[in-house]
């Protein structure tokens, strides 16, 4: 038998060469079930996201490292042990994406869905330094490495699921709701805190109250179980699928016919593209494109220093009240819910890149004033300069990168190549940013117009990777696709 033709530089090998099942057999879309359920998976993964950011800034710089460690220091502790969940999401990423792309999006989003909702669970039973020692902060990284190898797979597979089941003119609306549900996860997880902090005496809150939010998990799992149980694999997915078995079956069967090297060669060349695994392809094929996103995912900056880093300086450097400033973060949360929507619709009708970009360097210019008011106190200025940059600008951005990274990569490959991307960036932001930002701020953790500069440079950053993707919002899913030039070439020797 021939072996399998070389694939030229440049182009990408991918499975879905074979001819289309017919419209009567072909699988239904289901946007509205596919995005309920990426809302809910979202949901849950930001509300443990953000429970551990607020108890971070809060209680555990004080519950998990000794006593007599400066204000300064166990800020930057708790920052990061926040910052190891993103530094482990590529390899996450690496693990998570393959297997969305070859056993399906379903599949990853049940494990990371029991993934993250134990690890989340588990972190309210931990016991504190004062109880078990260094033993309490090892445990609490641990959780927190699962928290983040789960998160990289469930954002991933919900982002493609949602894109994939959508209608053309409206994917951008669709996969927003996905980013939709980080924010009410978020929203809820501040929320959740507030009369705790408000309420509580400060030692029921240091020994129990700090906990509950953390056991209420076990709930948002339950509700995610019942829906995702329910949801069908997107249209796209199954008919690559099918055409990678039946590339398989059709080499098998060849084998044992007498068949002439030409045709010979053709099937060997199809079976061989169903046989490659989706990380090295995107790997070979789409390193620009995972690098352009991994730049892009680094508007997240804006995001950990609104929601973690501002509190801990408003609280422990300028001495703000705590429970007025967790007030602050749900009301640019509850303006990013109105806002997330709208802003997906707009990429859909104005182009996903011109949304984008406004949000990422509009967000960078409010946030110098926004953490002025916070260094002066001026809660009015905080509450509305919080709610501009966070719950309008930066959600722009945040609710059009879901379909413009994902229609980066073709349906083989889109998991893996969104989960990679995406979580090198917020492995570098969330990572590194809130470890940078305590830094930049100094010993005394007050240098706040240091952080505003760094924020503002990632956000140029981001703007100019994004500047340079091409336009994708008035392409359809197929012609996406079909601008793979190895699917060209097989097609052309069929």
């Amino acid at each position: 038998m021939s072996t399998s033709p070389s694939i030229p530089e440049g182009t990408t090998p991918r499975t879905t060469v074979l001819p289309e099942t017919s419209h009567d057999d072909a699988p239904k879309k289901t946007p509205k079930r596919a995005a309920l359920s990426s809302w809910v998976g979202s949901a849950l993964e930001y509300y443990d996201f953000a429970v551990y950011g607020t108890a971070a800034a809060l209680v555990i710089n004080v519950l998990f490292f000794p006593e007599d460690t400066s204000p300064g220091v166990a800020v930057l502790a708790s920052m990061a042990t926040v910052g190891i969940a993103y530094v482990v999401r590529p390899l996450g990423a690496l693990i998570m994406g393959p297997l969305a792309d070859r056993f399906g999006r379903k599949f990853v989003l049940m494990l990371s869905l029991f993934m993250i909702g134990a690890s989340t669970f588990v972190v309210g039973c931990l016991p504190t330094y004062g109880q078990v020692g260094l033993l309490a902060p090892l445990l609490l990284a641990l959780c927190r490495i699962v928290q983040g190898i789960s998160a990289s797979g469930e954002q991933g597979s919900a982002i493609a699921v949602s894109l994939e089941h959508a209608d053309e003119q409206h994917r951008s609306w669709t996969t927003a709701w996905t980013l939709h549900g980080t924010q009410f996860g978020t929203l809820l997880a501040t929320a959740v805190f507030i009369p705790f902090t408000a309420f509580l005496p400060e030692e029921a809150l240091m020994s129990w109250g700090w906990r509950v939010p953390f056991w209420l998990s076990a709930f948002v799992v339950l509700i995610a179980w019942v829906i995702r149980r329910r949801l069908e694999e997107p249209p796209a997915f199954q008919e690559t699928a099918a055409e990678v078995e039946d590339a398989k079956e059709t080499e098998k069967e060849a084998e044992n016919e007498s068949l002439d090297p030409k045709t010979m060669e053709r099937v060997a060349a199809r079976a061989a593209a169903a046989r490659h695994n989706p990380l090295q392809l995107v790997l070979k094929y789409h390193r620009a494109a995972v690098i352009r996103v991994a730049f892009a995912a680094m508007i997240n900056t804006v995001n950990i220093v609104f929601t973690v880093w501002s509190l801990s300086f408003a609280t422990s450097i300028v001495g703000l009240d705590r429970s007025t400033m967790l007030w602050v973060t749900v009301t640019g949360n509850i303006c990013a819910l109105v806002s997330i929507p709208l802003a997906g619709s707009a990429a859909d009708r104005f182009g996903r890149k011109k949304v984008f970009i406004t949000g990422a360097l509009g967000a960078a210019v409010v946030m110098y004033p926004y953490l002025m008011a916070v260094n002066a106190g001026n809660w009015p200025l905080i509450f509305v300069l919080g709610a501009v940059m966070f719950g309008l600008f930066y959600s722009m951005s945040n609710a059009t990168w879901p379909a413009l990274y994902a229609e980066m990569f073709p349906t083989s490959v889109r998991v893996t190549g969104i989960a990679l991307g995406t979580q090198i960036g917020f492995a570098l932001s969330g990572g590194f940013a809130p470890i940078l930002a305590s830094l930049v701020a100094g010993s005394e953790g007050d240098n706040y117009l240091g952080v505003a500069v760094f924020s503002s440079v990632v956000a140029v950053l981001v703007s100019i990777a994004i500047a340079t993707a091409r336009e994708t919002a008035f392409m359809t899913l197929d012609e996406i696709d079909a601008g793979d030039t190895f699917v060209q070439k097989v097609k052309q020797n069929q």
